[in-house]
């Protein structure tokens, strides 16, 4: 049973209630115990423990065999990376494996909800895919993998972004086995390299000489895991040796590996449209020449007192063929049905475009979905260390990852209500009864003549990331250090997606009902929906009736990053350095994708029949909460074999289908920074660095652009690839302070000018348009990075052993942004061939939604960050062992987007949640750890504008996740832990428009279980 919404938000009410009121209690019970006897594990003071002057505790050794608390697995992990936070001069929050090979969670993204300021977006299957920080999305964080820059790439439904083709880094595609930490940095100082204005994100694999005590270590984790919808069990394995060969020279390996299988189910609308969009005008020299009639208009019809009958009789589409219209049939054998109440209630209606029927708003293709997939993930990690002495630090850190999915996805649509006249969709199907609220938004509708489409698609991808980086450290005196990392790596991106679709076109009795549930509707088809009797498979016929689909692409994005970068530090003084250092970085993105020459269904082979090729797809009804059916599917296998589908012809320039296109990267930049502490010169200490950051980045693009081939020739259009090279620089300067007022009390301050370079596909010159749905999109090779100047300050008070409560503001004056227009163009005015609409029904006045990228005005962005971390020690007994973390975080930002031509909204960034929060409750001892943790997110703009006519965005709406672990040592070698994640049934809900909020996307994942034991020796 799922938890209901107002439960959850008690639930986390509750959570962030109980944090404050212990840590109100903590002073008045500090004395309980002494606070030496806080040990780690190897005997050595907590990394956390301050004695009463705030400096690091001693640990009387005589006493710690009968007195000690030894601090082990998460409170450890806590600890160690509440320490590094203490000694940062900038704002930075890590998190570090509780033990070699035991990060904190199962998933990277999902370890940093934890960290103030941090909120997940979550990909397939539930699973945390990346991060946004402080209200700036993924695109505006980097990732430096061994301290090199990192992209990792993943492809997905279109719903959730397609194929990757930007700077983003996916989580999901790394297991968090092979890394020993990570780090979170909100704010620069001059040595980080340029590109983030959220955060750079540090991992960090582990090396042989983190280990302080046995020579050799091995450990190793076995995982099986279960999901409630998917009811199979899943491995996950991991494995890390480390040796070390006396006090010089070490090796390092790990590997890991899982199998998941995924059951995604959702309503999805694609669209939601008013019903102006793929009506059809009537013609000139009429009555109501102009007017747009969404649907079939009833017998007898009149609208403002003029008879109206549309489509008008013997109407005939662009190529001369008859569609059988006449007075009483909107085609032929598809009677006019629709009533005349129904009709007037709909024309009655403006919306914002001031058209009658403007004002009712539908599901384009409203659909169930099935998604299966199966997830391969193998990685591994192989360190080699040389420490010759203790001013010497050679490695070579090589790190290798392959993400595997097969994917499956079905859907059952009505595809009527996305389909203009070309296609005999929308306007020949009629209206029995409507009903929409007072914005427009459907509540019920009872339709004849819609069409009906399953739609099948088949992908498999595979994300491989490579990585070999040579890091050298070494002192020349006690005052000179040289330091830098050399290094390459290369991120894979390889697409295979099949798409196919059947169609059952005028069928009667659709229904469409939100009245049981405002996130998923009730849908009725009329037809047996699982008989594939029903469904044809073929070319168009020349009336315009669709008799399914057929689409094919292969694609390769491949970046190669090259860093070389030397830093040197000289203390100029004591607690006085100069650091200057020197980077050049090259980056290469290639997109590479090749398509079916012909996207038009071939007659089936004699003898085959659509029965020959189809299954059933199950389950929809059951975990969509019974409102949707079952339906007949297509069989990708099957299909390849029915069809003869590996005989087909695949092109790319020279037919125009597909992409051919890069970005070439070059960065040259250079730093001064000087890093001081005033402790031996002021009553007052204070760190912190200050600096400048200088980068030249040259620039070359190239890409496809849509031109029409000579007369005769084989195809219609071919690609001709532009090319643009340019160049900028950037002056960067930042500065961080951090002032010691007391051992315990600690204020930053920090302030950077900071730059976030455009994602690789908008930079790729490039137009291209979908026919089906009749949108072009462009994009834009001389797209400026987004800049901006930022301003941080926090207060954080570490008032006891491993404790901190802390308050952070922010300010981020964002100069420039990149946006998204749209606005509707004729198809023959927005520069593409007229050659592109042979053999369709389109006319080249046919207007098309046309979306470009450029640069807009910014806005200012500010936040605050509240933050506690409490283990109860000041509790009796067993009560001591628990312990609590709790942040929240609020951020406001104003971007003026522009909506239309002649419109424009404020709004805030998109991937923005003005509020996000995370509470964990822990109780471990020796042998038992226990946590659960809630995460919440509120909602945020996916997109402004929507890319939906007379829509101002999308969004995702607000979540809560429950998760839960538990562990038990058996002993010292041997541990079993139990893991849940989504405890409460959470689903992803996406909206479309601030006001109306109509759903668009519904997905219900389910709870995953997992069972492990670990060991180690």
């Amino acid at each position: 049973m799922r938890l209901n919404r107002g439960n959850k938000y008690r639930l986390l009410v509750s959570t962030s209630l109980l944090i404050p009121l212990l840590a109100t209690g903590r002073p008045a019970m500090a004395q309980t115990g002494p606070a030496a006897e806080v040990t780690s594990q190897d005997g050595t003071a907590d990394p956390g423990q301050v004695d009463e002057t705030g400096a690091p505790a001693q640990v009387p050794q005589a006493d710690t065999q009968q007195t000690d608390i030894v601090v082990t697995g998460f409170r450890a992990s806590l600890n160690s990376a509440l320490n590094a936070k203490r000694n940062e001069t900038a704002a930075v929050d890590s998190i570090v494996a509780e033990d070699i090979g035991k990060f904190p969670d199962s998933n990277l993204a999902e370890s940093m909800q934890r960290i103030p300021g941090v909120a997940l977006s979550r990909g397939d299957g539930g699973e945390g895919r990346n991060i946004s920080v402080r209200g700036l999305g993924a695109q505006f964080t980097r990732v430096r993998i061994n301290g090199m820059e990192g992209v990792s790439q993943v492809s997905g439904s279109d719903i959730r972004g397609g194929v990757a083709s930007g700077r983003s880094f996916d989580f999901v595609t790394f297991p968090t086995e092979i890394f020993s930490a990570l780090s979170v940095r909100k704010t620069l100082s001059a040595d980080v390299e340029e590109g983030s204005l959220g955060a750079t994100v540090d991992l960090r694999a582990p090396q042989p000489f983190d280990q302080k005590g046995d020579d050799l270590v091995i450990t190793g984790t076995a995982r099986g895991i279960y999901n409630d919808i998917r009811k199979k069990v899943d491995p996950r394995l991991s494995a890390l040796v480390s040796k070390k060969f006396g006090d010089t020279f070490g090796v390092l390996g790990s590997i890991a590996y899982s199998k998941r299988h995924i059951e995604e189910y959702a309503y999805s609308a694609v669209d939601v449209v008013p019903t102006t969009v793929y009506g059809q005008a009537q013609p000139a020299g009429t009555a109501n020449a102009g007017v747009i009639f969404p649907f079939c208009t009833p017998v007898g019809y009149a609208f403002n007192g003029s008879p109206a009958t549309s489509p008008v009789p013997g109407y005939t589409q662009p190529n001369g063929a008859p569609i059988g219209a006449d007075a009483a049939n909107c085609s032929t054998g598809n009677p006019r049905t629709g009533t005349i109440e129904a009709y007037d209630y709909i024309m009655s209606r403006t919306g914002v475009n001031g058209r009658p029927g403007g004002g009712v708003y539908l599901p384009r293709l409203p659909r169930p979905v099935k998604s299966s997939q199966e997830q391969a993930r193998l990685a591994g990690t192989l360190t080699l260390q040389w420490k010759p002495s203790d001013r010497t630090d050679i490695s070579i850190d090589g790190l290798y990852s392959r993400f595997k999915v097969d994917r499956l996805d079905t859907y059952f649509d009505a595809r009527s209500f996305g389909r203009a006249i070309s296609n005999n969709g929308q306007p020949l199907t009629s209206v029995r009864e409507i009903e929409v609220d007072d914005n427009g938004s459907l509540i019920h509708g009872l339709f004849d003549g819609v069409d009906l489409r399953s739609e099948m698609q088949d992908e498999h991808f595979t994300s491989t990331f490579r990585q070999v980086n040579l890091n050298i450290d070494h002192r020349f005196s006690d005052t000179f250090r040289v330091y830098g990392v050399a290094g390459i790596n290369e991120s894979l991106l390889d697409v295979d997606r099949l798409q196919v679709a059947i169609d059952s076109n005028d069928t009667r009795d659709f229904s469409i009902d939100f009245r049981g549930n405002p996130d998923i509707p009730k849908i009725g088809y009329g037809i047996d929906t699982t008989n594939p009797a029903l469904f044809r498979y073929g070319p168009p016929l020349a009336n315009g009736d669709q008799q399914g689909q057929l689409s094919n692409f292969i694609r390769r994005n491949r970046i190669v990053s090259k860093t070389f970068d030397l830093n040197g530090e000289w203390e100029a003084a004591p607690n006085f350095i100069v650091q200057v250092g020197g980077q050049y970085r090259t980056n290469r993105y290639t997109a590479r994708e090749r398509q079916l020459a012909t996207t038009t269904p071939l007659a089936l082979p004699t003898g085959v029949s659509v029965s020959d090729f189809t299954f059933v797809t199950s389950g929809v009804n059951k975990n969509l909460d019974g409102q949707l059916q079952d339906f007949v599917s297509v069989d990708p296998d099957k299909f390849r074999n029915a069809v003869g589908l590996d005989n087909y012809v695949y092109c790319n320039l020279e037919c125009a289908r597909g992409t051919y296109g890069g970005v070439n990267e070059k960065y040259k930049s250079g730093y001064l920074m000087f890093k001081f502490n005033t402790e031996d010169i002021l009553p007052v200490g204070i760190r912190g660095d200050v600096g400048v950051r200088y980068v030249h980045t040259d620039l070359a693009t190239y890409g496809p652009i849509t031109t029409a081939n000579p007369a005769g020739s084989l195809y219609s259009s071919r690609f001709e690839i532009s090319n643009v090279n340019r160049s900028y620089e950037d002056w960067l300067p930042a500065l961080n302070f951090a002032v010691d007022i007391t051992p315990q009390l600690i204020a930053r301050f920090s302030a950077a000018r900071v730059m976030s370079r455009p994602s690789y596909g908008q930079l790729i010159p490039a137009g291209s348009a979908n026919l089906v749905i009749q949108t072009a999109s462009f994009s834009n090779p001389f797209l400026e990075p987004i800049r901006a100047n930022t301003f941080d300050t926090s207060l954080e008070w570490y008032f006891a052993p491993g404790s901190l409560i802390s308050v952070a503001y922010f300010y981020k004056n964002i100069e420039s942004y990149i946006q998204t227009t749209s606005q509707q163009v004729a198809f023959q005015d927005i520069g593409l061939p007229l050659s592109l609409l042979t053999g369709t029904q389109l006319r080249p006045t046919d207007l098309f939604t046309v979306q470009r990228s450029n640069n807009t005005p910014g806005g200012p962005l500010r936040g605050f960050e509240l933050n506690v971390q409490l283990p109860f020690r000041f509790l009796p007994g067993a009560l001591s062992n628990f312990g609590a973390l709790g942040n929240f975080t609020r951020v406001r930002s104003n971007i003026d987007y522009i909506i239309s031509p002649t419109l424009s909204r404020t709004a805030p960034l998109v991937g923005l949640s003005p509020e996000t929060a995370s509470g964990t409750l822990y109780y471990e001892d020796r042998k038992f750890s226990i946590r659960s943790t809630v995460n919440y997110r509120s909602s945020f703009l996916t997109a402004v504008p929507s890319g939906s006519v007379d829509a101002d965005s999308t969004s995702n709406a607000s979540s809560i996740f429950v998760d839960a672990s538990a562990s038990y040592n058996i002993n010292e070698n041997v541990k079993l832990i139990a893991e849940v994640s989504n405890i409460t049934n959470e689903t992803n809900r996406l909206t479309v428009d601030t006001n109306r909020k109509d759903p668009l996307y519904t997905a219900y994942f389910g709870r995953t279980f997992a069972l492990a034991v670990n060991v180690q020796f």
